[in-house]
């Protein structure tokens, strides 16, 4: 990709645990990486399970634990999906806290599939255009987000902060390249 732009000096949380999605993780992490951007996986848990669907995958280990991580030192924020994985970050109050602190700092965010879980939970949808999985669309009406099926929603209007959003592993061609310009414009500022 010969217009790629280098995000050298770029730093990127990505927040996950027991049950991500293997491919919503290493897809969007390898992009950032190849782009030049520093990724730190940041987790509730020293180690946990990916998952290709229902069968288990690789074990990852984090580069810090939730509670140890500092929302201020990043520059965004990727919430990769699996239905277990922001199941689980949605009942832990720190990872909550984390991923809040990143919109309420106007600084950017991409989800994927059932990620927006962890946005609901932090109450930070409310206003926002954004998609996810298809079974999700109540919840973030109910949260107060405008609901669109569509492969990638990037939504600077609706709040602080750039929200990415997409719908499931196929859509992730989209959400890296979206995820990719956004870090480019925070380089470029």
């Amino acid at each position: 990709m010969a217009d790629r732009p280098d995000l050298t000096g770029i730093t990127v949380a990505f927040l996950a645990t027991e049950g991500v999605e293997q491919v919503e993780l290493t897809g969007p992490w390898n992009a950032v990486k190849d782009a030049g951007a520093i990724a730190h996986l940041v987790s509730p848990d020293a180690e946990f399970q990916g998952f290709n669907h229902l069968d288990k995958a690789d074990t990852f280990h984090a580069d810090r634990k939730v509670h140890d991580a500092n929302p201020g030192t990043y520059d965004a924020l990727v919430l990769p999906g699996g239905v277990a994985n922001p199941d689980a970050l949605r009942t832990d109050a720190e990872a909550v806290a984390f991923a809040k602190a990143f919109l309420e700092d106007g600084k950017l965010v991409a989800a994927i599939c059932h990620a927006p879980w962890t946005l609901v939970e932090a109450d930070v949808v409310k206003g926002r255009r954004m998609t996810s999985w298809p079974s999700l669309q109540t919840d973030l009406r109910n949260a107060g987000a405008d609901w669109v099926d569509e492969e990638v929603v990037v939504d600077a209007d609706g709040g602080p902060g750039t929200l990415i959003t997409s719908r499931k592993p196929d859509d992730i061609p989209a959400f890296n390249s979206a995820l990719i310009a956004a870090l480019g414009d925070i380089k470029a500022a």
